[in-house]
């Protein structure tokens, strides 16, 4: 299929700046989401990456997902004539926000967890298994082997 150059341009400089692109699988529809162009064409592009082995593509509810490959980026920036310096939004490390409750990078998963003293019953609980040298004294002894005939499938039929 041909491509005009400039729709061309724009879905691969689209695939190198976000590094992924979403294409849905309506061969009809007249401009795609993000780039400007139609989405045959951009889907078609996107077949050629992906033949070519620059394009992983993954499908999924109708939903052609197509990710850059390191091979990929290297012909995109050299077809786009980028420097190396350059890199899609994909491969950039994300940059830990602080924490304004306790001034440290992260800021945690965002489950509660109590000051060290205030763990009350949890703490008793687990002190207890601790203390007894790792040890059980509940539960079946050692050589305890429970049986399940009859329970279940394949049962005997009474």
């Amino acid at each position: 299929m041909f491509i005009r150059k400039e729709n061309r341009k724009a879905i691969h400089e689209t695939l190198f700046k976000e590094g992924v692109l979403v294409a849905k699988k309506d061969y009809n529809q007249a401009e795609h989401e993000d780039v400007p162009a139609t989405n045959l064409e951009v889907i078609k592009a996107m077949q050629s990456l992906t033949s070519k082995g620059f394009v992983k593509t993954q499908f999924s509810w109708a939903y052609y997902y197509y990710s850059l490959t390191p091979s990929g980026l290297d012909y995109l920036r050299e077809e786009l004539h980028l420097p190396a310096e350059i890199v899609p939004a994909t491969h950039k490390k994300a940059v830990k926000p602080v924490s304004a409750r306790s001034g440290r990078v992260g800021g945690g998963d965002g489950a509660y967890r109590p000051p060290r003293g205030d763990r009350g019953e949890r703490d008793e609980y687990r002190r207890r298994d601790r203390d007894d040298g790792g040890k059980k004294e509940d539960g079946a002894p050692g050589e305890f082997r429970p049986r399940f005939a009859g329970v279940g499938r394949g049962a005997p039929r009474e």
